[in-house]
């Protein structure tokens, strides 16, 4: 399960890594901790151009209270499982029609309690220091309602997760996020429902590295 990850690497370099045509994220600045209900970057095609925003990570779910009945704050879904992305309607439309990729420089997965000890995942690198980016296999939806005290209309994301590898498994033994190889970005973003589900399999433990652990909540 993903709950935190970084993105470190310049926007301009994320402009000819991940071929995008139309950059709106600003003066962006190195981001070495992203947690569910903040912005994050993504990646989407729009007519046939990638286009990279920036979008609130989690799904928005409407809740309220069991004691009153009244709305309270919208539930932050910011995991979408492999097994339910076709069987659940919560998932299926945007699996469906609106994908799109996560990019990131490493991931985080914590150990224990009391204090947790926080392991972040990246690709291997002969450079220790090196943060080589990667896109995670993400959903898109929207949310129009209220949140955080006022009315929005945002666009919102997920990050698909699946199986573990040997690696990830040490930390975490139920999930990991799907990571795209860059030659199956296309395939995501614009192939059908099967093309897309093909591509959700543990990315290989060999081609991963832990690249940081202790306390620390940031990469």
């Amino acid at each position: 399960m993903c709950n935190l990850y970084s993105m470190t690497t310049a926007s301009d370099a994320m402009r000819e890594i991940f071929r995008i045509a139309d950059m709106r994220l600003g003066n962006a600045q190195p981001r070495p901790a992203i947690f569910p209900r903040y912005d994050g970057p993504v990646i989407r095609q729009t007519d046939q151009v990638r286009v990279a925003s920036l979008m609130h990570w989690g799904f928005l779910l409407p809740q309220v209270s069991a004691k009153t009945g009244k709305s309270i704050m919208p539930k932050a879904v910011n995991n979408a499982r492999d097994d339910k992305l076709q069987s659940s309607s919560f998932w299926r439309a945007s699996f469906t029609s609106r994908r799109c990729l996560v990019p990131a420089s490493s991931f985080c997965e914590a150990k224990g309690l009391n204090p947790a000890t926080y392991f972040w995942f990246g690709l291997a690198a002969n450079d220790p220091d090196a943060r080589p980016p990667f896109a995670f296999g993400g959903i898109l939806n929207t949310y129009r309602g209220e949140y955080r005290g006022e009315f929005v209309d945002i666009e919102t994301y997920s990050i698909v997760t699946t199986t573990p590898n040997v690696l990830v498994q040490q930390v975490h033994p139920d999930r990991m996020p799907v990571i795209l190889d860059p030659a199956d970005h296309e395939q995501w973003l614009d192939g059908d429902v099967k093309d897309a589900a093909a591509l959700i399999k543990p990315f290989p433990a060999e081609a991963m590295r832990i690249v940081k652990s202790g306390a620390d909540k940031t990469d």
